[in-house]
């Protein structure tokens, strides 16, 4: 689902549009024929906290985990595993009622994937990992330091928002998710698609709900990514920087909210810079410098 909003709406308004029909076909041509989400050899499925949860793992080293946004799954990070799985264990998964991790129950919450990725990681044996998420995945990764702190080594988020409304969320895409929305919360008899459609139509346009007090708990050092068109407001962007205590800040020129597609090689250099790098608390004299 975001992927569509991504590709069909916000990156075409600031790319010529022939460049990004291009970038659009090569990259969902790519996901058709990409091993990353239906790897036997790299995946298996988890019992945890009343389903099962698709994980596969690539490479070796410190561990790194990435999680995809709303309606996405494994195969949206076809840039980044073969990338990372150069130097870290790269842990990729679908989130709950997502992609390969199927789960019938009625309700789903930012809150309840973080909890399944810490309890990902505990049945991997993980003690902590560095984390990137993007989109649904960004607020699931500020949840997960959030709540369970000592799994997470440094993160990266990009297009991740606080709360739903237009403050943080530019009007259009809300005005594009609303029909659906509107036609699915009305309706009283949802076969299974449109149970599953729903419940990630409802998180959409229904939450996060975090408050900036929230961010202060997280001490470990964050990277803050947008896009100066994304789906998310700039201004929202730098307000989640603002309030994490040891963060940074990158606002990509010319950027919409497929920051890990569009601008994938300076995505993964930056991240990668930002994870090996110790942490720079600039302060007085050292803004200058």
């Amino acid at each position: 689902m975001i992927i569509v909003i991504v590709v069909l709406f916000n990156c075409a308004t600031v790319f010529a549009q022939d460049e990004m029909d291009s970038l659009s076909k090569q990259f969902e041509a790519m996901m058709k024929n990409s091993p990353y989400g239906n790897n036997k050899q790299a995946g298996k499925y988890y019992n945890i906290r009343g389903f099962k949860m698709y994980a596969e793992t690539y490479g070796t080293g410190q561990p790194l985990l990435i999680i995809h946004g709303n309606g996405g799954s494994i195969n949206n990070f076809l840039y980044q595993v073969p990338y990372f799985s150069k130097k870290y264990k790269v842990i990729v998964a679908d989130s709950r009622a997502q992609g390969n991790s199927k789960d019938e129950a009625d309700s789903l919450s930012y809150e309840m994937m973080a909890d399944d990725y810490a309890a990902l990681l505990d049945q991997m044996k993980i003690d902590s990992a560095y984390v990137i998420g993007w989109s649904d995945g960004g607020i699931n990764g500020l949840l997960l330091a959030i709540r369970h702190p000592e799994k997470v080594k440094k993160l990266a988020v990009t297009g991740a928002n606080l709360w739903p409304d237009t403050t943080a969320v530019v009007n259009e895409v809300e005005q594009m998710v609303l029909p659906s929305y509107n036609v699915l919360k009305t309706k009283r008899d949802k076969n299974a698609q449109e149970k599953a459609g729903w419940k990630l139509l409802r998180l959409l346009i229904e939450e996060p709900h975090i408050p900036l007090t929230d961010l202060h708990k997280i001490s470990i050092p964050t990277l803050v990514i947008g896009g100066d068109h994304d789906v998310i407001k700039p201004e929202h962007t730098l307000l989640i920087a603002q309030n994490i205590p040891n963060s940074y800040l990158w606002i990509l020129p010319n950027s919409c909210h497929s920051t890990p597609i569009i601008y994938k090689d300076e995505f993964n250099k930056e991240i990668d810079a930002f994870f090996s790098k110790r942490f720079r608390k600039i302060e007085g004299a050292k803004r200058f410098f």
